[in-house]
């Protein structure tokens, strides 16, 4: 099976996977409390896709060109079967990079190691603040920051290593958490990566006042400690990269809003319902779910899929400033973002 490309002529390869559209937190820029407070918003464990389902899938894919998966939701680790899961992607022809993003709330020692072991590569772990009392209105349930960071240094120990730690900002809720975030993870090892506040589904009231640039995030930091950007690691890479002149090791900053990279984005996204989302900003998928429990094959799967992708023409991003998009857009944690 040939490599799929799109119209604009970028090539599938990444796979991010929603395990799971439930989560322990309630973000404020993702699941607000006061909107998805009720069981009801969320999926009866018979419509999410299984893990032989989602194995199905992931080979049907690989060929296609996709070599990298990302799990995310939701809360991938509320799935009880991801240890397993995990080690049936390690092991498909093609794969060769299975990551993992969470809040961290669930990420024991004992944890990280077994993911560690059955073939995880990598981890990103989400921390908004490093202040308990912020952190815990940002969360929505009071989850403290301490928590994360010995999370943190459990994936660490397990030998994930240099852990992600993604930060969205949103003035006004963490801005002044910017500078504080990078000092702490200076010379640690691990990377914190800066998020432009995004407007992405419906619920989270997106301003593009509260927007926090990329320009001024980078301002911020190298007031402090001056920086120099690295070289793109490799096509498609979402986040740019700055390291710090004195070796305090690097930053990322991805910045969908102000410094949009549509041009280069590889991705697609698996609702954990079974849609496939060409964009995060998407308002519509195809139910790659159905086509299974119709009796649909591999191939069946690989031929919708190759044909979807030849087709993409998305942008959203782009056309973001133009007034050219589209209007009810699917949630984050429904698509994994």
């Amino acid at each position: 099976m040939t490599a799929a490309v799109d119209q604009l002529n970028r090539p599938l390869r990444d796979l991010r996977i929603s395990l799971a559209d439930r989560c322990n937190f309630r973000c404020v820029y993702c699941m607000p409390k006061e909107i998805f407070g009720s069981p009801a918003h969320f999926l009866p464990s018979e419509d999410t896709l299984t893990a032989d389902e989602l194995l199905t899938v992931v080979r049907a894919m690989a060929p296609l060109g996709v070599h990298k998966v990302r799990l995310t939701g939701g809360e991938p680790l509320l799935r009880r079967d991801i240890v397993p899961l995990i080690e049936g992607l390690a092991g498909i022809h093609g794969i060769d990079d299975v990551a993992l993003t969470t809040n961290g709330s669930l990420l024991t020692g004992e944890r990280a190691h077994a993911l560690r072991s059955t073939g995880l590569s990598r981890i990103t772990v989400s921390l908004d603040s490093l202040d308990p009392e912020r952190f815990g209105r940002i969360n929505g349930v009071g989850f403290g920051a301490d928590r994360v960071l010995r999370a943190i240094e459990q994936a660490d120990g397990a030998g994930f290593r240099p852990v992600k730690i993604n930060v969205v900002v949103k003035r006004g809720m963490n801005d002044e958490d910017i500078v504080p975030l990078a000092e702490h993870f200076r010379f640690s090892g691990h990377i914190v990566r800066f998020i432009e506040y995004m407007d992405v589904g419906n619920s989270n009231g997106w301003t593009p006042e509260e927007v926090v640039s990329a320009r001024e995030i980078l301002e911020r930091i190298s007031g402090w400690w001056p920086l120099h950007a690295l070289e793109q690691a490799y096509f498609g890479e979402v986040a740019t990269r700055y390291g710090y002149d004195d070796g305090g090791g690097e930053i990322g900053i991805i910045a969908s809003v102000t410094q949009p990279f549509c041009r280069s984005c590889t991705r697609a996204r698996l609702a954990a319902d079974g849609r496939l989302f060409l964009c995060l900003f998407a308002n519509q998928g195809m139910s790659l779910r159905d086509i299974l429990r119709r009796g649909g094959t591999e191939g069946d799967i690989q031929d919708a899929v190759a044909g979807l992708w030849q087709h993409r023409s998305d942008r959203y991003s782009e056309r973001r400033g133009r007034g050219d998009t589209p209007g009810h857009r699917i949630e984050m944690f429904q698509m994994g973002g």
